[in-house]
């Protein structure tokens, strides 16, 4: 298939950007999306021109850092699919495609579809662990028995790989979602519960001290997920910060 390709261009977070017109020719439809984006930029290359900065790592849809908007839909149109797992075969040949980088006040861009989300690893270090001493108190994880539907619960939690697609489709620029899905996968848990009250406020703190916006309930960031994380860890979040304050 051919394809006409819109994709974004800027130098660095300072530098004016805007879309350049760029033509995907001869494109299988059994290739990726980011097989795709090297055939352009192998044909960048020879033609002397600088090739597409893109992020990616494993290609195999577990980092996120493949990340990028396509028509308008972070990670593409295929429903809990990252952009490295997305195959050509969702699009038409002749279709055009606009390709932007995540949007966000607190993800600067780097270069061309590159941001920098150094602001999710920030939240993540405010309290997105465990460090308290647990052995008296709850005993040896393998001898601390959890219920089926905890476990659960945390684990589902727990499939967040921190790609920001929430955050590049929530209008306000939020990461309540990612945040939650954090601050949630430990507070169900017996390991978790002693810095519970400390962690959600380090980490909804952190949150906004980097420049994030606030949760209006658009529910974007749940349809947008590669993941499918559930917005509801941000009513268990919002509980947890509920509590921390009595």
């Amino acid at each position: 298939m051919d394809l006409t390709l819109y994709v974004w261009r800027q130098d660095g977070p300072d530098a004016k950007g805007k879309l350049e017109q760029y033509e995907a020719k001869n494109v299988s439809p059994d290739s990726s999306f980011l097989e795709m984006m090297d055939m352009v930029n192998e044909d960048l290359i020879n033609e002397g021109i600088d090739p597409v900065e893109l992020d990616n790592d494993c290609r195999e849809g577990i980092c996120g850092t493949c990340g990028c908007v396509i028509n308008g839909i972070p990670h593409g149109p295929q429903e809990e699919t990252t952009t490295c797992q997305l195959h050509m075969r969702k699009f038409s040949d002749g279709d055009s495609l606009t390709i932007e980088p995540w949007r966000a006040a607190a993800f600067p861009v780097v270069k061309d579809l590159v941001v920098d989300r150094s602001a999710l690893d920030n939240i993540i270090q405010s309290g997105g662990y465990t460090s308290a001493y647990t052995g008296e108190l709850i005993g040896e994880a393998n001898n601390t028995l959890i219920s089926k539907p905890i476990a659960d619960y945390s684990m589902d939690a727990a499939a967040c790989i921190g790609c920001g697609a929430c955050v590049a489709a929530c209008p306000n620029g939020s990461a309540m979602l990612f945040t939650s899905a954090k601050v949630a996968q430990l507070a169900v848990l017996p390991q978790g519960a002693i810095e519970a009250a400390e962690r959600v406020n380090n980490m909804t703190e952190a949150m906004l001290n980097a420049g994030f916006g606030n949760c209006t309930n658009h529910y974007e960031c749940e349809a947008a997920c590669p993941q499918g994380i559930s917005v509801k860890f941000i009513a268990k979040t919002n509980r947890e910060f509920i509590k921390a304050l009595a």
